[in-house]
């Protein structure tokens, strides 16, 4: 049997993670982009470890894990929304219904990466998909500064509350957390 030149017998399994690898790149490279036009770009911080969790951006950073601003995707009315919590939060599923009339419902990782253009590890409220609201939880609001991620999974970028509410694009702040 004759193999054409141009014919390739990796299994599919590689051209799903390079594919997985490519999106993550593009997903920084979207929020380096986004922060460039506020000459902010240059305080992204890329890491060799992963940041993927709040324990882990903890370690990465540093600092205590309630500074870890992570942003949370959940589905609402069949779109996709965001809030950006501390670090030591829980959403509290009665406050959330009250805040958005509706029982939280987070989305898959599929659905985080289809919806909001982000994948888990990485979601953030910057550069996101449009149509995506973003929400920022009081719990914030006890610190100066706090670390939301950048679209990959080893990165961070370190903000004001202001500025976190300034280029999230906010549609406003919610009282959604509990355990702080």
């Amino acid at each position: 049997m004759s193999v054409g030149r141009n014919r390739c017998f990796l299994p599919a399994f590689y051209f799903e993670i390079f594919y997985d690898m490519e999106e993550k790149i593009m997903a920084i490279e979207r929020v380096k982009t986004y922060f460039k036009q506020f000459g902010m770009e240059d305080k992204i911080q890329e890491f060799d470890v992963s940041s993927a969790t709040v324990e882990l951006a903890a370690a990465a950073l540093s600092c205590e894990p309630a500074r870890i601003a992570k942003t949370l995707s959940f589905m609402v009315d069949g779109n996709a929304l965001l809030i950006v919590a501390a670090g030591d939060v829980k959403i509290d599923n009665h406050k959330y219904k009250e805040q958005f009339h509706t029982k939280a419902k987070m989305l898959t990782p599929q659905e985080a990466e289809t919806l909001v253009g982000h994948a888990v590890g990485g979601v953030c409220p910057f550069a996101v998909n449009e149509g995506v609201k973003v929400y920022l939880d009081e719990s914030l609001k006890r610190f100066e500064t706090v670390f939301p991620a950048c679209g990959s999974s080893n990165s961070a970028i370190e903000l004001t509350i202001p500025e976190l509410e300034k280029y999230s694009g906010s549609a406003g702040w919610v009282d959604v957390g509990k355990g702080y």
